[in-house]
């Protein structure tokens, strides 16, 4: 009866060890879980991610892509990185992507998270074609727009000259001499980071964001009359009359009013 009872105890007493465990360990990973969270929208995914929300269901969390980068450029989330963890991701700041030709790793992953097929032109892989992110310019702390001669991110960008421009501007505050201000193109940056991490300021004046953070959206109900394909949207679409208290008078009529408005004054 002793034994009986002795025994019984040790599991009793196993199974509140265990229990406390368990909670422990799940109190750590949901914290772990909740503060990548609040940072998804900033972390910059390896080349050819999908969107992040259909790239951390996709993710099988390998690491392939991770040994596959020739630059340990790629990093895996590790508790206290305050991202999802076992993800993939990279800090320009430290290690841009460089853009290799035969994008390493893509190919290797296992699962879609990494679509080889969004990164394929002609047939063959292009890195070029990749998107990982938009730099974006912060023209108060870059000193190329105080005046000092500055082309850092211009010279480290792969894709000079089309990601990246110099655009010359007379400086009027001395009147001798011109601003080289850099200008990014979205229409062709990748967002590889070579910028940033060429930026010779303290903090990179020059930093790269995950496109959908870095860009706005105009709405689907603006149309570039430029660009056929996007014209083309109009073929369906129906006519909305909107009528005002201004829309009511005549061009000509609203134009007077104006005008008779300022000679009052």
């Amino acid at each position: 009866m002793k034994k009986e009872a002795m025994s019984d105890r040790r599991k009793f007493i196993l199974n509140m060890a265990r229990g406390v465990g368990y909670a422990a360990i799940g109190g750590f990973l949901w914290s772990a879980y909740l503060d990548g969270a609040k940072a998804s929208p900033l972390i910059l995914r390896p080349p050819a991610a999908l969107p992040e929300e259909d790239f951390l269901k996709t993710c099988i969390k390998c690491g392939l892509c991770v040994e596959a980068c020739p630059y340990d450029t790629l990093m895996l989330a590790k508790p206290g990185d305050h991202k999802p963890i076992g993800t993939p991701f990279f800090i320009p700041r430290e290690t841009p992507c460089y853009m290799c030709e035969d994008i390493p790793c893509v190919p290797v992953c296992p699962s879609g998270a990494l679509d080889e097929s969004s990164v394929i032109r002609n047939g063959e892989l292009d890195i070029n074609s990749a998107d990982m992110g938009l730099a974006v310019i912060d023209e108060h702390s870059c000193i190329a727009f105080w005046g000092i001669q500055c082309d850092a991110c211009y010279r480290a960008c792969p894709i000079m000259g089309q990601a990246i421009t110099v655009e010359y501007t007379k400086n009027e505050r001395t009147g001798k001499h011109a601003f080289l201000k850099p200008v990014v193109h979205a229409d062709a940056c990748t967002g590889c980071g070579m910028c940033e991490n060429a930026c010779v300021t303290e903090k990179p004046a020059i930093f790269i964001l995950p496109r959908e953070v870095a860009m706005g959206k105009a709405g689907n109900h603006y149309i570039k009359g430029w660009d056929k394909k996007d014209e083309a949207r109009l073929q369906d679409a129906q006519t909305i009359h909107t009528t005002t208290d201004v829309s009511r008078k005549k061009a000509v009529d609203r134009l007077n009013s104006g005008l008779e408005g300022l000679l009052d004054e």
